[in-house]
Protein backbone atom coordinates (compact mmCIF):
# COMPACT_ATOMS: atom_id res chain seq x y z
CA UNK A 1 0.00 0.00 0.00
CA UNK A 2 1.21 3.48 -0.94
CA UNK A 3 0.15 6.70 0.76
CA UNK A 4 -0.70 8.14 -2.64
CA UNK A 5 -1.85 6.96 -6.08
CA UNK A 6 -5.47 8.00 -6.53
CA UNK A 7 -4.75 10.27 -9.48
CA UNK A 8 -2.44 7.81 -11.28
CA UNK A 9 -3.61 5.62 -14.21
CA UNK A 10 -0.55 3.38 -14.32
CA UNK A 11 1.36 1.45 -11.70
CA UNK A 12 4.74 2.75 -10.64
CA UNK A 13 7.68 1.08 -12.36
CA UNK A 14 9.57 -1.39 -10.18
CA UNK A 15 12.71 0.46 -11.20
CA UNK A 16 11.19 3.69 -9.93
CA UNK A 17 10.02 2.00 -6.71
CA UNK A 18 13.54 0.85 -5.94
CA UNK A 19 15.01 4.21 -6.92
CA UNK A 20 12.47 6.13 -4.86
CA UNK A 21 12.48 4.13 -1.63
CA UNK A 22 14.24 5.53 1.42
CA UNK A 23 13.27 2.80 3.90
CA UNK A 24 16.75 1.18 3.95
CA UNK A 25 18.14 4.31 5.61
CA UNK A 26 15.24 6.36 7.00
CA UNK A 27 14.13 3.36 9.07
CA UNK A 28 16.61 4.81 11.55
CA UNK A 29 13.95 7.44 12.29
CA UNK A 30 11.36 4.92 13.52
CA UNK A 31 11.39 6.16 17.12
CA UNK A 32 11.10 9.82 16.15
CA UNK A 33 8.37 9.01 13.64
CA UNK A 34 6.29 7.30 16.30
CA UNK A 35 6.89 10.07 18.86
CA UNK A 36 5.87 12.68 16.31
CA UNK A 37 2.74 10.75 15.39
CA UNK A 38 1.71 10.30 19.03
CA UNK A 39 2.13 14.04 19.63
CA UNK A 40 0.15 14.75 16.46
CA UNK A 41 -2.86 12.59 17.37
CA UNK A 42 -2.81 13.97 20.91
CA UNK A 43 -3.08 17.47 19.47
CA UNK A 44 -5.86 16.40 17.09
CA UNK A 45 -7.81 15.11 20.08
CA UNK A 46 -7.34 18.31 22.09
CA UNK A 47 -8.47 20.31 19.06
CA UNK A 48 -11.58 18.08 18.69
CA UNK A 49 -10.52 16.87 15.25
CA UNK A 50 -10.29 13.30 16.58
CA UNK A 51 -12.24 11.97 19.53
CA UNK A 52 -10.37 11.12 22.68
CA UNK A 53 -11.15 7.43 22.13
CA UNK A 54 -9.81 7.53 18.57
CA UNK A 55 -6.60 9.23 19.68
CA UNK A 56 -6.09 6.72 22.49
CA UNK A 57 -6.57 3.77 20.12
CA UNK A 58 -4.14 5.20 17.57
CA UNK A 59 -1.59 5.99 20.29
CA UNK A 60 -1.88 2.46 21.70
CA UNK A 61 -1.33 1.00 18.25
CA UNK A 62 1.75 3.17 17.69
CA UNK A 63 3.22 2.23 21.06
CA UNK A 64 2.61 -1.45 20.31
CA UNK A 65 4.50 -1.07 17.02
CA UNK A 66 7.36 0.67 18.83
CA UNK A 67 7.58 -2.11 21.39
CA UNK A 68 7.56 -4.80 18.72
CA UNK A 69 10.31 -3.07 16.74
CA UNK A 70 12.52 -2.68 19.79
CA UNK A 71 12.10 -6.27 20.97
CA UNK A 72 12.68 -7.65 17.48
CA UNK A 73 9.16 -8.91 16.79
CA UNK A 74 8.63 -6.45 13.93
CA UNK A 75 11.40 -5.93 11.41
CA UNK A 76 11.52 -2.71 9.43
CA UNK A 77 11.67 -4.18 5.95
CA UNK A 78 9.49 -4.91 2.99
CA UNK A 79 8.02 -3.14 -0.01
CA UNK A 80 7.46 0.25 1.61
CA UNK A 81 8.35 3.66 0.21
CA UNK A 82 9.67 5.02 3.49
CA UNK A 83 9.45 4.74 7.26
CA UNK A 84 6.25 6.81 7.25
CA UNK A 85 4.36 4.42 4.97
CA UNK A 86 5.74 1.47 6.96
CA UNK A 87 4.29 2.90 10.15
CA UNK A 88 0.93 3.87 8.73
CA UNK A 89 0.37 0.58 6.92
CA UNK A 90 1.31 -1.44 9.98
CA UNK A 91 -0.93 0.73 12.14
CA UNK A 92 -3.88 0.10 9.83
CA UNK A 93 -3.18 -3.63 9.94
CA UNK A 94 -3.39 -3.54 13.74
CA UNK A 95 -6.24 -1.14 14.47
CA UNK A 96 -8.16 -1.17 11.20
CA UNK A 97 -9.67 1.75 9.30
CA UNK A 98 -9.13 4.08 12.23
CA UNK A 99 -5.42 4.04 11.43
CA UNK A 100 -6.17 5.97 8.24
CA UNK A 101 -7.07 8.99 10.36
CA UNK A 102 -3.49 9.30 11.67
CA UNK A 103 -2.43 11.51 8.78
CA UNK A 104 -5.24 14.06 9.20
CA UNK A 105 -3.90 17.64 8.82
CA UNK A 106 -0.37 16.37 8.23
CA UNK A 107 1.90 15.88 5.22
CA UNK A 108 4.94 13.68 4.86
CA UNK A 109 6.76 16.96 4.31
CA UNK A 110 6.27 18.23 7.84
CA UNK A 111 6.38 14.65 9.17
CA UNK A 112 9.88 13.97 7.88
CA UNK A 113 10.94 17.50 8.82
CA UNK A 114 10.01 16.99 12.45
CA UNK A 115 11.49 13.48 12.51
CA UNK A 116 14.83 14.79 11.27
CA UNK A 117 14.82 17.73 13.67
CA UNK A 118 14.18 15.45 16.62
CA UNK A 119 16.85 13.01 15.48
CA UNK A 120 19.36 15.78 14.83
CA UNK A 121 18.70 17.40 18.20
CA UNK A 122 19.00 14.13 20.14
CA UNK A 123 22.14 13.15 18.25
CA UNK A 124 23.76 16.54 18.74
CA UNK A 125 23.14 16.32 22.48
CA UNK A 126 24.96 12.97 22.50
CA UNK A 127 27.86 14.44 20.53
CA UNK A 128 28.15 17.27 23.06
CA UNK A 129 28.29 14.70 25.87
CA UNK A 130 31.06 12.77 24.10
CA UNK A 131 33.03 15.98 23.57
CA UNK A 132 32.70 16.75 27.28
CA UNK A 133 34.08 13.31 28.12
CA UNK A 134 37.00 13.97 25.75
CA UNK A 135 37.60 17.34 27.40
CA UNK A 136 37.85 15.73 30.81
CA UNK A 137 40.33 13.16 29.48
CA UNK A 138 42.49 15.91 27.97
CA UNK A 139 42.42 17.90 31.21
CA UNK A 140 43.45 14.82 33.19
CA UNK A 141 46.25 13.94 30.76
CA UNK A 142 47.53 17.52 30.82
CA UNK A 143 47.35 17.76 34.60
CA UNK A 144 49.35 14.57 35.07
CA UNK A 145 52.07 15.49 32.57
CA UNK A 146 53.39 18.97 33.24
CA UNK A 147 56.65 18.02 31.55
CA UNK A 148 58.90 20.27 29.53
CA UNK A 149 58.93 19.83 25.74
CA UNK A 150 59.70 21.77 22.58
CA UNK A 151 57.03 23.97 21.10
CA UNK A 152 57.06 24.10 17.31
CA UNK A 153 56.39 26.44 14.44
CA UNK A 154 56.82 25.17 10.86
CA UNK A 155 57.45 21.78 12.56
CA UNK A 156 60.79 23.25 13.71
CA UNK A 157 61.69 23.53 17.39
CA UNK A 158 60.80 27.06 18.48
CA UNK A 159 60.41 27.72 22.20
CA UNK A 160 60.09 25.68 25.33
CA UNK A 161 56.57 24.81 26.48
CA UNK A 162 55.06 21.97 28.46
CA UNK A 163 53.14 18.94 27.27
CA UNK A 164 50.34 20.15 29.53
CA UNK A 165 50.09 23.49 27.76
CA UNK A 166 50.28 21.85 24.35
CA UNK A 167 47.38 19.51 25.16
CA UNK A 168 45.33 22.30 26.67
CA UNK A 169 45.42 24.02 23.28
CA UNK A 170 43.26 21.13 22.08
CA UNK A 171 41.10 21.50 25.17
CA UNK A 172 40.36 25.05 23.98
CA UNK A 173 39.58 23.82 20.47
CA UNK A 174 37.19 21.09 21.59
CA UNK A 175 35.57 23.47 24.08
CA UNK A 176 34.69 25.75 21.18
CA UNK A 177 33.43 22.72 19.26
CA UNK A 178 31.09 21.86 22.10
CA UNK A 179 29.76 25.42 22.19
CA UNK A 180 29.18 25.33 18.44
CA UNK A 181 27.14 22.14 18.81
CA UNK A 182 25.13 23.65 21.65
CA UNK A 183 24.48 26.77 19.59
CA UNK A 184 23.34 24.65 16.65
CA UNK A 185 20.94 22.80 18.96
CA UNK A 186 19.52 26.11 20.17
CA UNK A 187 18.94 27.31 16.59
CA UNK A 188 17.27 24.12 15.32
CA UNK A 189 15.03 23.78 18.38
CA UNK A 190 11.78 24.68 16.56
CA UNK A 191 9.01 22.35 15.48
CA UNK A 192 7.88 22.19 11.81
CA UNK A 193 4.97 19.88 12.60
CA UNK A 194 1.75 21.49 11.42
CA UNK A 195 3.29 23.15 8.38
CA UNK A 196 1.82 20.30 6.33
CA UNK A 197 2.94 20.27 2.69
CA UNK A 198 3.94 23.96 2.59
CA UNK A 199 0.93 26.11 3.41
CA UNK A 200 -0.47 24.77 6.65
CA UNK A 201 -3.95 23.28 6.95
CA UNK A 202 -7.57 24.42 7.04
CA UNK A 203 -8.11 22.38 10.20
CA UNK A 204 -8.08 24.35 13.44
CA UNK A 205 -4.94 22.78 14.85
CA UNK A 206 -2.65 24.06 17.61
CA UNK A 207 1.02 23.76 16.65
CA UNK A 208 2.15 24.89 20.10
CA UNK A 209 0.75 21.65 21.57
CA UNK A 210 2.88 19.39 19.39
CA UNK A 211 5.89 21.67 19.72
CA UNK A 212 5.73 21.53 23.49
CA UNK A 213 5.02 17.80 23.74
CA UNK A 214 8.02 17.05 21.50
CA UNK A 215 10.33 19.22 23.58
CA UNK A 216 10.86 22.08 21.11
CA UNK A 217 11.07 25.70 22.18
CA UNK A 218 8.45 26.87 19.70
CA UNK A 219 6.85 26.13 16.32
CA UNK A 220 8.67 27.42 13.24
CA UNK A 221 7.57 30.87 12.07
CA UNK A 222 7.09 30.10 8.38
CA UNK A 223 5.42 27.02 6.90
CA UNK A 224 7.41 27.00 3.68
CA UNK A 225 10.69 27.36 5.53
CA UNK A 226 9.59 24.72 8.02
CA UNK A 227 9.25 21.95 5.44
CA UNK A 228 12.22 22.95 3.27
CA UNK A 229 14.78 23.98 5.89
CA UNK A 230 17.79 21.69 6.12
CA UNK A 231 20.34 24.28 7.13
CA UNK A 232 20.36 22.86 10.65
CA UNK A 233 21.81 19.67 9.15
CA UNK A 234 24.35 21.73 7.22
CA UNK A 235 25.27 23.56 10.40
CA UNK A 236 25.70 20.36 12.38
CA UNK A 237 27.77 18.79 9.61
CA UNK A 238 29.85 21.94 9.58
CA UNK A 239 30.34 21.56 13.34
CA UNK A 240 31.24 17.90 12.82
CA UNK A 241 33.76 18.90 10.15
CA UNK A 242 35.46 21.36 12.50
CA UNK A 243 35.57 18.71 15.24
CA UNK A 244 37.16 16.30 12.77
CA UNK A 245 39.64 18.95 11.66
CA UNK A 246 40.74 19.43 15.26
CA UNK A 247 40.95 15.68 15.85
CA UNK A 248 42.91 15.27 12.64
CA UNK A 249 45.46 17.88 13.77
CA UNK A 250 45.81 16.11 17.11
CA UNK A 251 46.05 12.74 15.36
CA UNK A 252 48.85 14.07 13.17
CA UNK A 253 50.82 15.10 16.25
CA UNK A 254 50.19 11.81 18.01
CA UNK A 255 51.43 9.97 14.92
CA UNK A 256 54.59 12.09 14.76
CA UNK A 257 55.25 11.94 18.50
CA UNK A 258 54.89 8.15 18.57
CA UNK A 259 57.45 7.66 15.78
CA UNK A 260 60.93 6.33 16.51
CA UNK A 261 62.33 9.67 15.40
CA UNK A 262 60.50 11.48 18.21
CA UNK A 263 59.55 8.90 20.87
CA UNK A 264 57.70 11.59 22.81
CA UNK A 265 54.75 9.33 23.62
CA UNK A 266 53.88 5.66 23.87
CA UNK A 267 50.60 4.60 22.28
CA UNK A 268 48.71 1.83 24.03
CA UNK A 269 48.49 -1.55 22.33
CA UNK A 270 44.71 -1.19 22.62
CA UNK A 271 44.72 1.55 19.97
CA UNK A 272 47.57 0.34 17.77
CA UNK A 273 47.96 -2.39 15.17
CA UNK A 274 50.84 -4.41 13.74
CA UNK A 275 52.26 -5.42 10.39
CA UNK A 276 51.61 -8.69 8.57
CA UNK A 277 55.24 -8.86 7.43
CA UNK A 278 57.32 -6.73 9.83
CA UNK A 279 57.18 -8.20 13.36
CA UNK A 280 58.66 -5.11 15.02
CA UNK A 281 55.99 -2.69 13.77
CA UNK A 282 53.48 -0.95 16.00
CA UNK A 283 51.32 1.35 13.95
CA UNK A 284 49.20 4.27 15.24
CA UNK A 285 46.27 3.18 13.09
CA UNK A 286 43.57 4.63 15.33
CA UNK A 287 45.01 8.12 14.87
CA UNK A 288 45.58 7.52 11.16
CA UNK A 289 41.98 6.41 10.67
CA UNK A 290 40.67 9.52 12.40
CA UNK A 291 42.89 11.62 10.16
CA UNK A 292 41.60 9.72 7.11
CA UNK A 293 37.91 9.81 8.07
CA UNK A 294 38.05 13.59 8.31
CA UNK A 295 37.69 13.80 4.54
CA UNK A 296 34.62 11.60 4.71
CA UNK A 297 32.88 14.07 7.04
CA UNK A 298 33.93 16.98 4.86
CA UNK A 299 32.38 15.13 1.92
CA UNK A 300 29.03 14.87 3.69
CA UNK A 301 29.01 18.60 4.33
CA UNK A 302 29.77 19.40 0.69
CA UNK A 303 27.11 16.93 -0.47
CA UNK A 304 24.46 18.62 1.68
CA UNK A 305 25.44 22.10 0.55
CA UNK A 306 25.38 21.02 -3.09
CA UNK A 307 22.06 19.22 -2.72
CA UNK A 308 20.34 22.29 -1.25
CA UNK A 309 21.95 25.14 -3.19
CA UNK A 310 19.62 25.14 -6.21
CA UNK A 311 16.30 24.09 -4.67
CA UNK A 312 13.25 26.33 -5.08
CA UNK A 313 10.78 26.51 -2.21
CA UNK A 314 9.33 24.45 -0.77
CA UNK A 315 9.90 20.69 -0.41
CA UNK A 316 11.68 18.80 -3.21
CA UNK A 317 12.51 15.09 -3.42
CA UNK A 318 16.21 16.01 -3.53
CA UNK A 319 15.93 16.48 0.23
CA UNK A 320 15.67 12.72 0.66
CA UNK A 321 19.43 12.77 0.07
CA UNK A 322 20.05 14.61 3.34
CA UNK A 323 19.67 11.57 5.57
CA UNK A 324 22.44 9.28 4.41
CA UNK A 325 24.92 12.15 4.45
CA UNK A 326 23.93 13.28 7.93
CA UNK A 327 23.79 9.76 9.33
CA UNK A 328 27.23 8.90 7.98
CA UNK A 329 28.75 12.15 9.22
CA UNK A 330 27.18 11.67 12.64
CA UNK A 331 28.29 8.04 12.97
CA UNK A 332 31.82 8.88 11.85
CA UNK A 333 32.37 11.79 14.21
CA UNK A 334 30.82 9.89 17.13
CA UNK A 335 33.12 6.91 16.61
CA UNK A 336 36.17 9.13 16.15
CA UNK A 337 35.54 11.08 19.36
CA UNK A 338 35.21 7.85 21.32
CA UNK A 339 38.39 6.40 19.81
CA UNK A 340 40.32 9.61 20.43
CA UNK A 341 39.15 9.55 24.05
CA UNK A 342 40.37 5.97 24.34
CA UNK A 343 43.75 6.79 22.80
CA UNK A 344 44.37 9.75 25.08
CA UNK A 345 43.22 7.98 28.22
CA UNK A 346 45.80 5.20 27.66
CA UNK A 347 48.66 7.34 26.32
CA UNK A 348 52.01 7.52 28.14
CA UNK A 349 54.41 10.48 27.95
CA UNK A 350 58.18 10.04 27.58
CA UNK A 351 59.48 12.92 29.69
CA UNK A 352 63.15 12.08 29.15
CA UNK A 353 62.97 12.27 25.36
CA UNK A 354 60.97 15.49 25.46
CA UNK A 355 63.60 17.11 27.70
CA UNK A 356 66.41 15.89 25.41
CA UNK A 357 64.65 17.48 22.45
CA UNK A 358 64.50 20.78 24.32
CA UNK A 359 68.23 20.60 25.07
CA UNK A 360 69.19 20.24 21.41
CA UNK A 361 66.83 22.77 19.92
CA UNK A 362 68.21 26.19 21.03
CA UNK A 363 64.77 26.83 22.48
CA UNK A 364 66.12 29.53 24.80
CA UNK A 365 67.42 31.68 21.95
CA UNK A 366 64.50 34.11 22.20
CA UNK A 367 65.17 34.45 25.93
CA UNK A 368 68.82 35.36 25.20
CA UNK A 369 67.57 38.14 22.92
CA UNK A 370 65.11 39.28 25.61
CA UNK A 371 67.97 39.29 28.12
CA UNK A 372 70.01 41.61 25.90
CA UNK A 373 67.02 43.91 25.43
CA UNK A 374 66.83 44.10 29.22
CA UNK A 375 70.43 45.25 29.18
CA UNK A 376 69.63 48.10 26.78
CA UNK A 377 70.36 46.43 23.43
CA UNK A 378 67.83 47.12 20.65
CA UNK A 379 65.83 43.99 19.88
CA UNK A 380 66.82 43.87 16.20
CA UNK A 381 70.49 44.03 17.20
CA UNK A 382 69.89 41.43 19.92
CA UNK A 383 68.23 39.18 17.35
CA UNK A 384 71.31 39.37 15.13
CA UNK A 385 73.70 38.73 18.02
CA UNK A 386 71.81 35.62 19.12
CA UNK A 387 71.73 34.36 15.55
CA UNK A 388 75.54 34.42 15.54
CA UNK A 389 75.59 32.65 18.91
CA UNK A 390 73.41 29.88 17.49
CA UNK A 391 75.76 29.43 14.51
CA UNK A 392 78.69 29.18 16.93
CA UNK A 393 76.89 26.61 19.08
CA UNK A 394 75.94 24.54 16.03
CA UNK A 395 79.57 24.45 14.92
CA UNK A 396 80.79 23.46 18.39
CA UNK A 397 77.95 21.02 19.14
CA UNK A 398 76.88 23.02 22.20
CA UNK A 399 73.68 24.31 23.68
CA UNK A 400 73.50 28.06 24.28
CA UNK A 401 73.51 27.43 28.02
CA UNK A 402 76.77 25.43 27.65
CA UNK A 403 79.02 28.25 26.45
CA UNK A 404 81.16 30.18 28.94
CA UNK A 405 80.57 33.73 30.08
CA UNK A 406 83.77 34.77 28.31
CA UNK A 407 82.40 33.38 25.06
CA UNK A 408 79.11 35.22 25.64
CA UNK A 409 81.00 38.47 26.13
CA UNK A 410 82.79 37.99 22.84
CA UNK A 411 79.40 38.37 21.19
CA UNK A 412 78.32 41.31 23.36
CA UNK A 413 79.81 42.81 26.54
CA UNK A 414 76.33 43.21 28.07
CA UNK A 415 76.27 39.55 29.11
CA UNK A 416 76.73 38.88 32.83
CA UNK A 417 76.66 35.81 35.06
CA UNK A 418 72.88 36.13 35.43
CA UNK A 419 72.40 35.03 31.79
CA UNK A 420 72.51 31.38 32.88
CA UNK A 421 69.69 31.83 35.34
CA UNK A 422 67.70 33.81 32.76
CA UNK A 423 67.89 31.10 30.07
CA UNK A 424 67.46 28.05 32.31
CA UNK A 425 64.57 26.16 30.71
CA UNK A 426 62.68 25.39 33.89
CA UNK A 427 62.98 28.99 35.06
CA UNK A 428 61.89 30.26 31.66
CA UNK A 429 58.62 28.41 32.19
CA UNK A 430 58.12 30.03 35.57
CA UNK A 431 58.48 33.62 34.36
CA UNK A 432 55.73 35.89 33.18
CA UNK A 433 52.79 34.41 31.32
CA UNK A 434 54.68 31.15 30.91
CA UNK A 435 53.95 30.28 34.51
CA UNK A 436 50.59 29.16 33.12
CA UNK A 437 52.17 26.66 30.73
Amino acid sequence: MKLWGGRFRQEESKLMEDFNTSLPFDKRLYSQDIKGSIAHVGMLSKCKILTEEEAKAIEAGLKEILGDIENGKLLIEGDYEDIHSFMEVNLIKRIGELGKKLHTSRSRNDQVAVDMRMFAKESAIEIAKEIEALLQTIKKLAGENRVIMPGYTHLQRAQVVTFSHHMMAYYSMFSRDKRRIENAIDILDESPLGCCALAGTTYEIDRSITSSSLGFKKPVDNFMDGVSDRDYLVELCSCFSIIMMHMSRLSEELIIWSSQEFKFIHMSDEFSTGSSIMPQKKNPDAAELIRGKTGRVYGSLISLLTMIKGLPLAYNKDMQEDKEQFFDSLDTVMACIKVMNGMLSTLKVNEENMRKAVKHGFLNATEVADYLVGKGVAFRDAHSIVGRIVIYCEEKGLGIEDISLEQFKEFDPSFEEDIYDFIDYDKVLLRGIKKHL
